[in-house]
């Protein structure tokens, strides 16, 4: 069975500057803001960044619950070797399928307002 490699990596976003007073972290109004509130909380020191990626299973902690809920059919699809028919021809999200290497897939988050984001999937091959 092929093994793979799973990262996540956000794609379309906007976490903002994360703001703090002393230690206490200033929380903006988000939807006004067009802010994620995942990425603007980031690791609770710097707020998360389109390109950031998070190997997956290992830092699924780190991945807002809403999100990964959302990510869950297309990362078990991926896992098992599966390729989804969709290309998103001439769209950013054009996705790259390649069974020997490595394939993408995009999925937006549940958030319908302009707070929300889009995360890539990356699945390489490491071996078969």
């Amino acid at each position: 069975m092929p093994v793979y490699k799973i990262v996540i990596e956000i794609f379309q976003g906007n976490g903002g500057q994360l703001q703090k007073e002393d230690s206490r972290i200033i929380i903006p109004d988000y939807s006004r803001e067009g802010l994620c509130a995942w990425m603007y909380l980031g690791d609770g020191n710097q707020s998360y960044r389109v390109g950031q990626r998070f190997d997956y299973p290992q830092e699924a902690g780190r991945i807002c619950h809403w999100l990964l809920d959302s990510l869950q059919g297309i990362l078990s699809a991926l896992r098992y070797g599966i390729l989804l028919p969709w290309s998103y021809q001439g769209t950013p999200y054009e996705k790259m399928v390649d069974p020997k290497g490595i394939t993408t897939e995009y999925v937006r988050c549940p958030d319908p307002t302009e707070s929300g984001i889009v995360v890539k999937v990356i699945r390489s091959l490491l071996a078969e």
